[in-house]
């Protein structure tokens, strides 16, 4: 093929594309899914025109989905015979797609997806080499898109779903079953995205191009195929410009979607307290205080960080949880969402985690008041906490104290000696640092993070746990309620200033 003409609507589309990407070079590879339809015979044709001008290397990969038996199989020799003559290496896979989709219990249509892009994954990764510029060319056309938008509008989707396509997206942002951290830099790219179905067909009878034709796409059982032959035409009766509007309106709500996901951003970084394990908690002030398209984009996001193959997340799912999470509504409420993830609600924080993960957000544990670091404690006195904590303080006579304080199994009351805190006590967050010296440890140090660590205590909690502590910038941390009790404060025969502190729920 020696026609390199760059005149055709179509190469000067494809040739942008790969300008912008930075594929226009020696170095880069690009493997462009041929299923042996107009559409994707119009753009290997369009790279292998040019393909001596920029000098990348181009694969071709044919996936047979053993959907249609024999026909698929003259499909697979067609694009075998159409890549030899063109001189372009061939990748051939078949895949039972029905069996993959029965499997996950997932529509035929988005099994296919997933298994067609994981291909066509595996491929880039083969043909280049860490240092090479890499992506995977589709032939998804300007028609496709309008289909797509609508399609996401009546499944009801939120500003990311009536963007419709994008010209060119990381491939491992497309929810793929296996995880690949290889397929990070693959580039999934549309070079055909705003060419129209009509222009590839004339491009087909302008180059002599007899491609194939798949039936099913005939067959209106299948939702997109509905699209195109039904509902599309009748939209046209009222308006014969349906196509062109649908598409504006894409890129519109594209432009809007890139300034909101920087907004959502900006809030995230403000309310996002920690992620574990299948569990993301975010502070309730900061989310409270947000307009409720942002509030709307956190809760899809932290969804998504927690199931990242879940590719449409229900509206009612959003919404219960922003309802739920509606300012003055108390703490201890839980709701299922989707995907096996609920909504848990704390005093000043939530989360959303898959259900077998313990969500503690404070409601099981002592916290500080929010914006409360220190809290000066009188004797006697009884204080609140949140979530129905309180924690009280009691002088009593050294010989008032039993013989077996040390060994009471009450993790939760403690008997300490208080003589060194001339400045009072003072129930506080722990200090960056700080370390206590735990009761049995012969006086030997510990940070009081790793000791928190060490005995279990949620992630969650440890930031905000109470510490009873002396007075002042350098006062030692004389008890980790319900945990340890530390050595200073140790009772001893010569005891003369005893306090019995204790901190319960309810």
């Amino acid at each position: 093929m020696t026609d390199h003409r760059d005149d055709d609507r179509l190469v000067r589309a494809v040739s942008s594309v790969l300008e912008r990407e930075g594929l226009d070079s020696s170095s880069a590879r690009i493997v462009v899914g041929v299923s042996g339809g107009p559409d994707s015979l119009s753009l290997l044709h369009c790279l292998v025109r040019v393909r001596e001008r920029y000098g990348f290397g181009v694969w071709a990969a044919h996936l047979n989905h053993r959907i249609r038996g024999q026909e698929a199989d003259a499909d697979a020799e067609f694009v075998r015979r159409i890549c030899l003559e063109w001189a372009v290496p061939l990748v051939i896979d078949s895949i039972d797609v029905p069996a993959f989709a029965a499997a996950r219990r997932m529509a035929l249509e988005e099994a296919a997806r997933q298994v067609r892009y994981g291909f066509l994954g595996r491929v880039a990764v083969e043909v280049a080499t860490e240092e090479e510029p890499v992506a995977v060319a589709v032939a998804h056309n300007a028609d496709d898109q309008v289909e797509t938008v609508l399609m996401h509008f009546l499944r009801g989707s939120g500003l990311a779903g009536m963007r419709g396509m994008l010209p060119s997206v990381p491939l491992a942002s497309l929810h793929l079953p296996e995880a690949n951290p290889a397929l990070e830099r693959v580039r999934l790219i549309r070079p055909l995205l705003e060419v129209g179905r009509d222009e590839i067909l004339a491009y087909c009878t302008e180059q002599g191009l007899e491609p194939r034709y798949d039936r099913t796409n005939l067959d209106t059982t299948y939702f997109r195929n509905r699209l195109r032959e039904q509902l599309i035409p009748f939209l046209a009766s009222f308006n014969p410009n349906i196509t062109e509007v649908v598409r504006r309106t894409a890129r519109l709500f594209a432009a809007d979607y890139e300034f909101l996901s920087s907004q959502a951003d900006a809030a995230w970084a403000r309310a996002f307290r920690e992620e574990d394990v299948g569990r993301v908690v975010l502070e309730r002030a900061a989310f409270e205080a947000l307009p409720l398209s942002l509030r709307r984009a956190l809760i899809r996001r932290a969804i998504a960080r927690l199931r990242p193959a879940l590719r449409n997340i229900n509206w009612i799912h959003v919404e219960r949880a922003v309802e739920m999470l509606q300012p003055g509504r108390g703490a201890g409420a839980r709701a299922d969402l989707t995907a096996g993830l609920v909504l848990a609600i704390g005093y000043d924080r939530f989360a959303i985690a898959e259900q077998s993960v313990a969500c503690a957000l404070g409601e099981d544990y002592p916290q500080m008041p929010p914006g409360t670091e220190e809290m000066c404690l009188g004797v006697p006195s009884c204080t609140d906490l949140p979530g129905g904590w309180h924690v009280s303080l009691e002088a009593v006579p050294a010989d008032a104290v039993p013989g077996d304080a040390l060994c009471l199994e009450d993790a939760w009351r403690a008997y300490l000696d208080i003589s060194q805190c001339q400045e009072g006590l003072v129930l506080r967050t722990r200090r960056e640092g700080e370390r206590m010296q735990p009761l049995g440890m012969a006086g030997h140090s510990k940070k009081i993070n790793e000791l928190m660590i060490n005995l279990k205590l949620p992630k969650s909690v440890r930031e905000r746990y109470p510490v009873l502590a002396c007075q002042g910038a350098a006062g030692p941390v004389l008890w980790l309620p319900g945990l340890r009790l530390d050595e200073r404060a140790r009772v001893s025969a010569g005891s003369k200033r005893v306090i019995v502190a204790r901190m319960w729920k309810g």
